[in-house]
């Protein structure tokens, strides 16, 4: 298995191909690679076994795709962790070198850092980290942008995105915070919410769709 081959099932994973099929367009973009370099690939990938394939609809990971994908998520966010926890990174900073980390880190290696860093179970963004045998523990969320004014939350993940993090970074926005949101401006305007020593945190609508609360 290449590392080539390995992110594109990482990127079809993360898309949501387990559940839905996810098209070309979707994972050149996630990529940043050419429409004609996702067919080539795919084709590659289909005859593997690792994914499936409908017609001018899109592709779908396979359950051998998705144990090899999964694998390749649990380093790269153990890795994220490892930077993180132990090397003072920012959380908008640990995506690239968990990617350059990932394809050079033996099973071995990986589950010994998982039991230094006392077996963690989310990434620094809040996303899963998957156990050894490639499962994930599924958990119950929704976008920020579906509660009204008024509700309680905390922030459970947000997007693995480097400008994104970068932003609330800035706004000093945390995980598993509990905030009270106080006003949302209509047509798709700012959210407000405040923390319990009251102070208030202001983002945009596309912001808060990419967060997601319990």
């Amino acid at each position: 298995m290449t590392p080539h081959k390995e992110d594109y099932l990482k990127v079809i994973m993360e898309l949501g191909g387990d559940k839905q099929l996810v098209n070309n367009k979707q994972i050149g973009q996630a990529l940043s690679v050419s429409a004609a370099s996702v067919t080539e690939m795919s084709v590659k990938l289909l005859k593997d076994g690792l994914i499936s394939h409908i017609p001018y609809q899109g592709v779908q990971i396979t359950d051998k795709g998705q144990l090899i994908a999964n694998k390749l998520i649990r380093k790269h966010r153990l890795w994220e962790v490892f930077l993180s926890e132990k090397l003072d990174f920012n959380w908008d900073e640990v995506h690239d070198e968990a990617e350059l980390l990932e394809h050079v880190s033996s099973d071995r290696l990986i589950d010994s850092l998982d039991a230094y860093l006392g077996f963690p179970k989310y990434d620094p963004h809040g996303g899963v980290i998957p156990d050894k045998e490639g499962r994930i523990e599924v958990y119950e969320s929704k976008p920020l942008i579906e509660l009204e004014v008024g509700s309680r939350f905390i922030i459970r993940e947000v997007d693995d995105d480097q400008e994104f993090l970068a932003y609330l970074l800035n706004k000093d926005v945390k995980l598993s915070v509990p905030y009270l949101l106080t006003n949302v401006e209509p047509y798709e305007g700012p959210y407000t919410f405040e923390a319990q020593n009251h102070q208030s945190y202001q983002i945009s609508f596309k912001a808060a769709s990419k967060i997601h609360v319990q």
